[in-house]
């Protein structure tokens, strides 16, 4: 008779708070977001700092007067040594990866002063995790982070993870709604990372066709075996480098980069 499953009821529990906390976002910048339309805003920039402001809370007059702080006014700000020790021992880990959104927020956030430790962080967890992190929505400002980050970071050794971490957000739940939402800024960064990966693969089929030239050129009876092995290593590479140039233009279009 087989062994009655074990239920791990603290993965069970972590995966419930972070589905409440997600959740508890999703409506509070939802609020925001209908209190900055009854506000009739000036700007796209007004309305979105009220949204990434939905998090902040009012201080009360015992927090203002001195003495003892109750309620910190910005509780996504606190130093590291004021977390939780709980969430300190796992996030401080060098291997640890975030799991749910709401771990990722706060990894994100703890990295606010470093671009280059932000584009690490995305390298580090991967297009298909950052998916299935975000498989819900991506929250509101952050793809436009994310398009920064990577643009303003972006190293030619990381094209195919690049490009692997935008395959995976346009995967994600209302992905349209925040490539609309994109500020100016954001869609001159998510532009000019484009054209750096669209002109990284240009020159990739550039040097692949004087490569195929140069093999021919060279080419005699004694070695035609071996040419033959190497023609078909070209064909793979220039077939692999068709896929990736029409991924490239598909998510072009999605990103709507024109």
């Amino acid at each position: 008779m087989d062994e009655p499953e074990t239920i791990d009821f603290v993965a069970l529990e972590r995966e419930l708070q972070a589905v409440l906390a997600a959740d508890e976002k999703y409506r509070r910048e939802n609020d925001a977001k209908f209190r900055a339309i009854h506000q009739k805003v000036a700007s796209y920039e007004e309305f979105r700092d009220i949204v990434l402001a939905s998090h902040l809370k009012p201080l009360e007059r015992k927090d203002k007067l001195g003495g003892k702080k109750h309620q910190p006014w910005n509780s996504f700000a606190l130093p590291a040594k004021q977390q939780d020790n709980s969430d300190s021992e796992i996030l401080e880990g060098s291997a640890y990866l975030p799991q749910t959104a709401a771990d990722f927020y706060r990894e994100w956030r703890r990295k606010a002063e470093s671009g280059v430790e932000k584009y690490s962080l995305l390298l580090k967890i991967g297009g298909e995790q950052l998916g299935k992190i975000f498989s819900a929505e991506i929250g509101f400002g952050l793809l436009g982070e994310f398009l920064m980050v990577l643009s303003e970071n972006f190293y030619s050794d990381d094209q195919e993870e690049v490009l692997k971490i935008l395959n995976s957000f346009t995967s994600t739940g209302r992905f349209g709604l925040n490539v609309d939402f994109l500020s100016t800024s954001e869609k001159q960064s998510c532009a000019k990372l484009f054209q750096r990966l669209q002109s990284m693969s240009c020159n990739s089929n550039t040097s692949n066709s004087d490569a195929c030239v140069h093999t021919s050129s060279c080419a005699s009876a004694d070695s035609l075996q071996s040419d033959k092995a190497e023609e078909q290593s070209t064909d793979d590479f220039i077939c692999g480098n068709e896929v990736r140039d029409f991924r490239l233009q598909e998510l072009m279009h999605l990103y709507m980069v024109m």
